[in-house]
């Protein structure tokens, strides 16, 4: 590792001051406008958010209807199966096992489409949520001349929070257009 002597690391460290010290004197001059934002109260409580998950719970309930009706006809059949096994012929019981067991494969199959299906959807429709909430924080700051709004921090004041006030503009722009 090669060594510096002390009079060049200073020269460096002081070089990097002044080229910073216009910024931070600039930076200090004006008045910066700054605010908070919840984005994941804003995915929680916007009228969008909660219409995407009507949309998807509309779209998936007749295959999860379905699938709860077909597990509800496995759980008979094995139910039977168990009753009956002992007055069964061995290969009246084999048969009808593997049958069962064969069915519970296919049951297994589509309720990991579904998951999966579902799971697809939903981060299809929360990216598409978030671009939207971006963007109307986005306008938001450009109306309200803001420099910097944080979306994630250990504390904040509540008069910095503008979480509520995005809430009525998205309100707004969701009672004004008619989605379904």
């Amino acid at each position: 590792m090669a060594k510096f002597p002390r009079t060049l690391l200073f020269a460096g460290v002081m070089s990097v001051a002044a080229l910073l010290a216009p910024g931070l004197a600039a930076a200090q001059a004006k008045d910066l406008k700054i605010a908070f934002v919840n984005v994941t109260r804003l995915l929680a409580e916007s009228p969008q958010a909660n219409a995407a998950n009507r949309s998807l719970e509309n779209e998936f309930a007749p295959r999860q209807r379905d699938l709860v009706a077909k597990q509800n006809a496995l759980k008979a059949r094995a139910e039977k199966f168990n009753k009956d096994a002992a007055v069964m012929g061995a290969e009246e019981r084999r048969n009808a096992e593997n049958e069962l067991r064969k069915d519970e494969r296919e049951f297994a199959r589509l309720a990991e489409e579904l998951r999966e299906d579902l799971n697809n959807r939903k981060n299809e429709a929360l990216n598409k949520l978030r671009v939207d909430l971006l963007t109307e924080v986005d306008r938001f700051a450009r109306q309200g001349g803001y420099d910097l709004i944080i979306s994630d921090a250990l504390f904040v004041s509540p008069a910095m929070d503008v979480t509520a006030q995005i809430l009525q503009g998205l309100q707004a722009k969701a009672g004004g257009s008619a989605k379904p």
